[in-house]
């Protein structure tokens, strides 16, 4: 938008309204300078004052930064058939063997673990159920937490390291019909 010109009755009129008024600072010597603006400062948030015998804010609840089992195998990338996928999500489709791990330690656990992943992989199996069970309560409040369900965290590492990552394609949380976050469903690759 373009500023008009002033007209010049306009101009004279002004120059009558700008003789009538007084100046504000009678030293017409000095002119008037015009003050720079100061630069605002951000504020900073107060600290409360320190008082002796006061307790500091509660501490957070949440120990444990890692995101949950069933968040991480969400978060990895597929990499297998879209519909086959799917069908494995919803329980459609039917494991062609299932080990189930309840009661071992990890010592024990993860040799047995190997062993039938090898021996289904050798079979032509495609879809196995691993069975981990949900886990027992064990924190005994000690300095340390402890981890809910070892197997159950310990399972999905096992499965993305060698041996086992050369066989296994995908490894999903298993549907309520199979056992729901208490098991894995473990796709494997074709037998070539």
């Amino acid at each position: 938008m373009t500023r008009r010109r002033l007209k010049p009755e306009e101009i004279e009129l002004w120059k009558k309204v700008a003789d009538t008024a007084e100046r504000l600072h009678s030293d017409p010597s000095r002119p008037d300078p015009k003050p720079k603006p100061k630069p605002k400062k951000a504020a900073r948030p107060r600290l409360p004052d320190f008082k002796l015998g006061t307790r500091s804010a509660p501490a957070l609840a949440k120990t444990d930064l890692n995101s949950t089992i069933s968040e991480q195998l969400d978060n990895t990338p597929m990499r297998m058939d879209r519909n086959t996928f799917g069908k494995m999500k919803r329980g459609k489709l039917l494991p062609e063997g299932r080990i189930d791990l309840h009661g071992m330690t990890l010592d024990k656990a993860h040799p047995v673990l190997n062993g039938f992943i090898l021996r289904s992989h050798a079979q032509g199996k495609r879809l196995v159920l691993v069975i981990t069970g949900k886990g027992k309560h064990r924190d005994e409040g000690g300095p340390i937490p402890v981890r809910y369900g070892v197997l159950k965290h310990s399972v999905p590492q096992w499965l993305s390291m060698p041996p086992l990552s050369a066989l296994v394609l995908q490894v999903s949380q298993a549907h309520q019909n199979h056992g729901g976050s208490g098991a894995y469903y473990v796709y494997l690759r074709r037998n070539r």
